[in-house]
């Protein structure tokens, strides 16, 4: 693997999973600056950051590295946890946000 396409891979992925170079920054606790570094620049892979990385982007390291192919579609990470958080919300507001939603979804018919 050359370090070219750890950083396609690394934006691909971030872009799957629904987040900004700022988003992922704050999810693994480092500066955008870095995310955008380590997508385009660096011949150095953050090897302290792979798991953090993997786990925020929900994939496997290997993923990560582009050594294994992804079985599954991915998943935006971002709104997985939009959804968790409404899963602890009330069933009225749950419901109100569904309804929402619903609305958003029938636009796009």
């Amino acid at each position: 693997m050359n370090i070219k396409s750890f950083g396609k891979k690394l934006a691909e992925l971030r872009k799957q999973a629904g987040f900004s170079q700022r988003e992922l920054a704050t999810e693994i606790g480092i500066s955008y600056r870095m995310v955008a570094y380590y997508e385009t620049q660096t011949d150095r892979l953050p090897a302290h950051l792979l798991p953090i990385l993997a786990k925020a982007l929900g994939v496997s390291i290997e993923e990560l590295l582009g050594i294994k192919k992804s079985k599954k579609s991915p998943i935006n990470q971002k709104l997985l946890k939009q959804l968790e958080k409404i899963e602890k919300l009330n069933p009225r507001q749950q419901k109100t946000i569904l309804e929402f939603i619903n609305v958003l979804a029938n636009k796009e018919k």
